[in-house]
């Protein structure tokens, strides 16, 4: 694959149905899992426009921030606190349409208002890491988000 994306105009579910063969393109045949991520933190990013597009990574009792697009994020998060630490917990997606009104939101950018976040899985269910992504508007993300995500997460 070329090392460019063709980016859709149009909705967001055009966008996603564009992006996901090119993404899985580019995965195809790399087997570096850091390299498949930041590639498809890039992708994502470069695709939508997210504030903030990220992994965080299992390791021990904690996430470590892993490949990135965007500002400096918090570099490690417990299991259970925030958005992130509560979806590895639960080990199951968080659509959080204002940040604020989450019980123990991390702020790493006040300038993020909503957020998704999906678990990456081993084929036995255990987690061992995140897909965060951050928004500057409220409400941004919704079921056409968690559907497409969930199949760019399976490619990982």
């Amino acid at each position: 694959m070329a090392e460019d994306l063709h980016i859709e105009t149009g909705s967001k579910a055009d966008k996603y149905r564009a992006l996901l063969p090119q993404l899985k393109s580019l995965l195809a045949g790399e087997t570096d899992q850091i390299a498949n991520l930041a590639n498809t933190a890039a992708a994502l990013k470069e695709t939508f426009d997210f504030f903030w597009v990220g992994f965080y990574l299992v390791k021990g009792d904690e996430l470590v921030l892993g490949p990135f697009q965007g500002p400096v994020a918090c570099t490690r998060i417990r299991r259970g606190r925030g958005v992130c630490g509560t979806a590895w917990e639960r080990a199951e997606a968080l659509l959080v349409p204002d940040v604020d009104a989450f019980p123990g939101h991390i702020a790493c950018s006040s300038r993020s208002r909503s957020e998704i976040v999906l678990p990456l899985k081993h084929a036995d269910g255990t987690v061992w890491g995140v897909l965060d992504i951050d928004s500057e508007h409220l409400g941004h993300f919704g079921l056409i988000d968690l559907r497409f995500l969930e199949e760019i997460i399976q490619l990982l």
